[in-house]
């Protein structure tokens, strides 16, 4: 039997910079930490702020943490679309000349001119794990999910590898609704 990797789930969130941290929420605010994410360190927080679009507003976008060098919005392509932005599918933290929008904090809002992506699927590795399934760093690989009536193998996957990552494929809600991806969801690279 193929070794498999636990497929997570998504949804649209925000990391935000320490300067726009204190301009939404007021000079020296800390982030609320209310859940551990699978990714060592990563956390969700009890804070939220409204994404603004020339179209639409998405109210109550969590934030996750902690704290990053640049403010980034990862909406699915549908949430992107339905506010009128522009989300290029992207890496985490590969802003340049992405989509913009504004975003409201109880306390201050903020236009970002770059910033808006749609997340390109990944997979997060140990470099013991991407020895195990004999990737590299940067790779690029298919993974099938096999689900109930709506099994789907996903290409473009980028494989990535760090001694701080833990062993994880995530891809957005409109790939997970494509594959019908529940709790638990599990997928096998194809190389």
């Amino acid at each position: 039997m193929a070794k498999q990797i636990l497929v997570e789930t998504s949804a649209r969130h925000i990391h935000v910079s320490r300067e726009h941290l204190d301009i939404l929420f007021g000079e020296g605010y800390e982030l609320t930490p209310k859940k551990d994410l699978s990714q060592p360190g990563q956390f969700a927080c009890t804070e939220r702020v409204d994404v603004v679009g020339p179209k639409k507003t998405l109210a109550g976008v969590s934030i996750l943490g902690p704290i990053r060098p640049d403010t980034q919005v990862e909406l699915s392509l549908t949430d992107a679309r339905s506010i009128g932005v522009t989300a290029p599918i992207r890496e985490s933290g590969d802003i340049a000349g992405s989509g913009g929008c504004k975003l409201v904090g109880p306390c201050g809002e903020i236009e970002i001119a770059e910033g808006v992506i749609a997340a390109k699927r990944h997979i997060h590795m140990t470099p013991a794990d991407a020895a195990e399934f004999n990737v590299a760093d940067k790779e690029i690989v298919s993974v099938r999910i096999d689900s109930d009536g709506r099994a789907l193998t996903f290409g473009d996957v980028v494989v990535r590898v760090s001694n701080s990552y833990a062993l994880a494929m995530h891809i957005d809600t409109d790939e997970s609704n494509a594959a019908a991806a529940g709790m638990n969801a599990m997928g096998t690279i194809i190389k």
